[in-house]
């Protein structure tokens, strides 16, 4: 019996279409195809993500208005790595060094959901850069608890103040820090402030009972709310309107005006209601539209009259140090709690209590006291 050899069967379909193809009665048409296309830019392969740099190269490149090193800075600030923490923590002490005794104008802005915050920021934004302003917002975006991650896209709501060069803008995940706010968004405060922002913007993740941690940084706390979106009384959170220093009720245009002039006479009342103020400041309630720009100059007016007050006072400087011994408490709170977390000890045993914690062989109080009096 003679073997059969096995041949690929689309070996043979192959050399039909290319001899039917050759002979010139096919109608099939085969192009070559085109050349490859050199890249778009030409120096792209000679850009190279560069390493760490030296203190001194950040300090000086923060110094001359680079956003970019500005930007690459702020990354070392945020990072969790130890190499990277080194070289932040030289920054941010150089930082401090160049941001002090500049009188700078730190602006928290909190509202509830679908109140127009990033609208209202590069409206309200583009305003301040038009007096001669230099401004950084540093947006906060809340990060998934599942995968870890945020969507970071403030900038592509931005698309005018991102194209100002007077305005720098920063987005940032919350990493699942409270408050509102990202881990180091202090830190990132001082480091705008000594590339030369006097006005800096911290737009938080959405109100809450724990936006003390916003209004530690800031020396003006705006609250945007709307009308027209239930009971107001939703709204009056006692810790969130006695720490604001002025509510805007943000879209008031259109067929929502007279809601909203409604809801600032509310406010209004709601406000007299609290204690003086330590600054001797009484807060205002106010409506704005940042679609049609109504609204903006006048608070604008107001934040303007704050600082005026804050400056002659004395209280500018007391808030000031206010914020310092906060950022001291907190940092050493952030200190001992990643130092916790390093531990050998705990790194080893953590495991173990966490998987009899979730068996229900220990109670969770137990295990977390365990492990503190392992660790010190």
């Amino acid at each position: 019996m003679t073997k059969t050899s096995q041949q690929d069967p689309h070996q043979h379909q192959g050399d039909f279409f290319e001899d039917y193809h050759n002979t010139g009665d096919s109608a099939l048409i085969i192009n070559d195809g085109v050349e490859q296309q050199p890249i778009v830019n030409p120096y792209l392969k000679k850009v190279s993500r560069p390493g760490i740099r030296p203190v001194e190269y950040y300090v000086e490149g923060i110094k001359k208005g680079d956003t970019t090193i500005l930007s690459q800075a702020i990354t070392l600030v945020e990072s969790t790595a130890p190499a990277h923490r080194k070289v932040a923590d030289g920054i941010i002490a150089q930082c401090q060094l160049l941001a002090g005794g500049r009188k700078t104008m730190r602006i928290g802005i909190t509202g509830v959901p679908g109140a127009g915050k990033s609208t209202f920021i590069e409206a309200f934004g583009s305003l301040i850069t038009s007096k001669g302003h230099r401004l950084a917002v540093l947006a906060i975006d809340p990060s998934s608890e599942r995968s870890k991650g945020s969507i970071l896209g403030d900038k592509t709501r931005m698309e005018t103040l991102c194209n100002d060069p007077n305005a720098f803008i920063r987005p940032s995940p919350s990493a699942g820090s409270l408050g509102g706010v990202a881990r180091r968004t202090r830190e990132t405060i001082l480091l705008c402030e000594a590339a030369g922002y006097d006005v800096t913007f911290i737009e938080t993740v959405g109100v809450g009972q724990s936006e003390t941690a916003v209004h530690s940084m800031s020396d003006f706390f705006l609250l945007l709310m709307i009308s027209g979106a239930g009971d107001e009384l939703q709204g009056i959170k006692r810790g969130i309107m006695e720490m604001s220093d002025l509510i805007a009720i943000n879209k008031a245009d259109g067929t929502n005006i007279d809601k909203a002039n409604l809801a600032k006479a509310l406010y209004s009342n709601v406000l007299h209601l609290f204690p003086p103020t330590e600054s001797g400041w009484v807060p205002k309630a106010v409506t704005a539209s940042a679609v049609t720009k109504v609204g903006l100059p006048e608070i604008l007016e107001i934040i303007e009259q704050y600082f005026a007050l804050a400056w002659e006072t004395g209280y500018y400087e007391k808030r000031r140090r206010q914020q310092a011994s906060y950022w001291m408490r907190a940092s050493i709170d952030e200190a001992i709690r990643r130092r916790f977390y390093e531990s050998e000890t705990v790194e080893k045993l953590l495991p173990e209590y966490e998987q009899a914690v979730l068996e229900g062989r220990l109670d969770s109080f137990a295990a977390a006291a365990e492990l503190l009096e392992k660790y010190c």
